[in-house]
């Protein structure tokens, strides 16, 4: 036998292979055809590129990895790490304490009236944290479903409710982008009752539900739903009461985690701007499976740009701050406003950041009317 012919019947044989593994190989995930509507404009508009996160400045503990939930107290930044530890940190980072090892993953943190802290777990569900640093289990499940993905939670003024979501209960950490890609809609949003120790179930059928918020006078809260580049309003109080809404829609990017300044803004982070392959197949369940396979293999395609929101009350857009230049500071995906500063949090950077707020508001900005 040639060469040449043996060559020709290797890429062959190559190609059948990739073929196969492309098309046969098994996977969980079982996408679900959607469509999202174009993506806005990267280049004008209110979305329009620029560099006002270039000039960011570190905070706190450095060489830290993935300092996503962030609490800012007296002056000392409270953050949670891949490796499960609760860190706290001066501003400087020259003093820094390990709170407690959940031994899982914390992604959200929120203080409880009481002083306990309590902690979104992505592994280990919702936790509280008391001062002797005893970790415990407050809910693990709702409706008889296990949570897959505990993301995010905020408590109430009285103490009385923990508001958190589950980002998907058939994905766990790790396996968002495949959560991302099946589009279920498994994830829900919770509520926590401290009084009786029961977990009631607010919402389901949503898009990777992610950060939440509550909004003027608790009025609402907010969930941002990743997948579905959106941010879901349900009503607490008022003639609205138990009923939902669209806060805003069409989002440029990943919505990850939101907070509120507790009076006329709400921040939020995207981990990166719309993917146009996920888009143009959102329609076709076959190619996306398709790219899960491929992606088992491949780098996972995300632009690494610095991307925040800001919005007011009624969810217009007053705030665009990006950074695509080479060493930003991304993915961001926390954003919380204290004082004169915006701080951020990063599921993958090594350190915490900030930017003084009068830069985060600084005008011209094209809005949205």
């Amino acid at each position: 036998m040639s060469r040449p012919f043996r060559f020709r019947h290797g890429v062959l044989a190559i190609l059948v292979a990739g073929g196969a593994f492309l098309l046969l190989m098994p996977t969980k995930v079982q996408p679900v055809a959607w469509s999202p509507a174009p993506a806005p404009s990267l280049t004008s508009g209110p979305y329009a590129d620029n560099e006002h996160l270039k000039n960011i400045e570190s905070v706190g503990a450095a060489s830290i990895d993935g300092p996503e939930a962030l609490l800012l107290e007296e002056n000392v930044l409270i953050t949670g790490l891949h490796d499960g530890r609760v860190l706290r940190s001066s501003l400087d980072g020259d003093t820094t304490t390990v709170l407690a090892d959940t031994g899982g993953r914390p992604l959200g943190l929120a203080r409880h009236p009481s002083g306990l802290l309590v902690i979104a777990d992505a592994i280990k569900g919702l936790l509280s944290l008391d001062s002797q640093g005893q970790v415990v289990a407050l809910s693990t499940e709702a409706n008889g479903v296990p949570f897959g993905f505990t993301d995010d939670v905020v408590i109430d003024d009285s103490g009385h409710f923990a508001y958190f979501s589950d980002a998907s209960s058939r994905f766990g950490y790790g396996d968002d982008g495949e959560a991302i890609i099946e589009h279920g809609g498994d994830g829900r949003l919770l509520r926590y009752d401290f009084q009786t120790g029961k977990t009631e179930l607010l919402l389901d059928k949503l898009e990777f539900a992610n950060g939440v918020a509550f909004g003027p006078d608790e009025a609402f809260v907010l969930v941002n739903e990743t997948g579905a580049y959106r941010i879901t309003r349900y009503w607490l109080t008022g003639p609205q009461a138990g009923t939902h809404d669209v806060f805003i829609d069409n989002l440029p990017g990943l919505p990850d985690n939101l907070s509120f300044n507790g009076k006329d803004r709400f921040w939020v982070a995207l981990y990166s701007p719309r993917n146009a392959l996920l888009d143009a197949t959102a329609q076709h369940p076959l190619l996306r499976k398709i790219i899960v396979r491929a992606l088992t293999v491949l780098p996972v395609p995300v632009e690494k740009r610095a991307f925040v929101l800001g919005l007011d009350v009624e969810g217009k857009v007053i705030a665009n701050l990006q950074d695509g230049s080479d060493g930003n500071y991304s993915p961001i995906t926390t954003v919380r406003e204290y004082g004169d500063w915006l701080y951020f949090g990063s599921l993958k950077a090594s350190h915490m950041a900030r930017l003084p707020l009068s830069t985060a508001l600084q005008k011209p900005f094209n809005a949205l009317n």
